[in-house]
């Protein structure tokens, strides 16, 4: 009885060494760190909200909206032709770039929606079309809304995506 006890215990603590050592492999796997993506140019999608809904009325909680784009290449300079801003309804509301601004290496440029300006409503966003003079790694291109009103704030982000290389 006590030697078939112990080949249990032996065999149980092998699958669980066993089945630790493939959850830590997969894990590593997950973990590594992904290479830039390298890219002439694209036009992203940005989701953005000039308002939010809440309370039981469904009131809603105007927001102060920046786009921010990101040159995350340490050598290339990013060149911007154009910063649309879209209402809910699909229609332009607002061109922020009319001659193509370059934003060097590691540099950030950004674009602000007033809290005040609702126009764009719920569903807003916007369109962004950047290339460069050769590959270069993509840029990180994100809206951060932000709204106080009283004693209640909340801010969140929205990532942009890629819809034409």
């Amino acid at each position: 009885m006590k030697k078939h006890a112990i080949r249990n215990i032996f065999t149980r603590k092998g699958f669980v060494a066993l089945a630790a050592c493939a959850l830590l492999a997969c894990a590593s796997l997950s973990a590594t760190p992904a290479l830039a993506e390298m890219s002439k140019g694209q036009t992203l999608y940005v989701p953005c909200y000039s308002h939010i809904y809440h309370g039981v009325k469904t009131r809603p909680f105007d927001l102060t909206i920046t786009l921010a784009v990101r040159n995350a290449d340490p050598k290339r300079n990013l060149r911007l032709s154009a910063v649309d801003y879209y209402g809910s309804d699909g229609k332009l509301l607002k061109r922020y770039v009319g001659v193509e601004i370059i934003v060097p290496p590691l540099s950030t440029r950004e674009f602000i929606v007033d809290q005040n300006d609702s126009s764009g409503g719920a569903g807003a966003s916007f369109m962004v079309r950047w290339r460069g003079d050769a590959a270069m790694n993509e840029p990180v291109v994100e809206a951060v809304m932000i709204g106080t009103a009283n004693s209640q704030g909340i801010s969140f982000t929205s990532r942009g995506v890629v819809i034409q290389e």
